[in-house]
């Protein structure tokens, strides 16, 4: 039943009447055939390396087999990730939500807060007031602090006196000063001969 195992038989068998054969023989004149001894010692080499062979086969039959006897420590698992998207939702489902939505922004309110703004008029008041008393260059926003009650304020005052001041200097009745860029705004009233000229 097992060929190979009777063919490696067969192979030893005439390997060893070959050698009885040559032993008993009286030796021929040499030629270009090996001797009886050296096919003697050649059979012996064959034998041990076989012996060995077989020898590391049992030893490695015998160990310990992974994932029988032994098993691998912290081996990640195989996640399955399965995708199976299923919609039950009609047209009617579908339009009833997108009607719920619309209808909540429809009743949602929306509330402005509303903003305190000085108006160019009473940044003009001001302003006038300001030129009968003025002598000298003056800042203008250390003028115009008593006008900032909130920080909210500051803005709308700034602007709003900006504008102001540009349209009264453009009439001829302020003169407007800044040193560089992004520094504070001096203003002085025009003299009569300054406004003329």
């Amino acid at each position: 039943m097992r060929l190979e195992l009777a063919a490696d038989y067969l192979v030893m068998a005439a390997w060893l009447a070959y050698l009885k054969s040559r032993l008993l023989l009286p030796e021929p004149p040499k030629g270009e055939e090996p001797s009886a001894s050296d096919l003697a010692t050649a059979l012996a080499l064959r034998l041990r390396r076989l012996e060995a062979i077989r020898e590391a086969a049992r030893k490695l039959g015998e160990r310990d087999r992974l994932g029988r006897e032994v098993f691998a420590r912290g081996a990640p698992e195989m996640v399955e990730i399965r995708k199976d998207s299923r919609f039950e939702a009609t047209l009617y489902d579908l339009l009833s939500a997108y009607a719920r939505q619309r209808q909540k922004q429809f009743n949602s309110q929306v509330t402005l807060h509303k903003r305190q703004v000085w108006s160019l008029i009473d940044a003009r008041e001001a302003l006038e007031r300001l030129v009968g008393h003025l002598t000298d260059w003056v800042s203008l926003e250390s003028y115009l602090l008593d006008y900032m009650t909130e920080p909210a304020m500051r803005t709308t005052v700034l602007a709003s006196a900006f504008s102001a001041t540009l349209e009264m200097v453009r009439e001829g009745r302020l003169s407007l000063r800044q040193d560089e860029a992004f520094a504070p705004l001096w203003v002085r009233t025009l003299e009569p001969l300054e406004a003329e000229a």
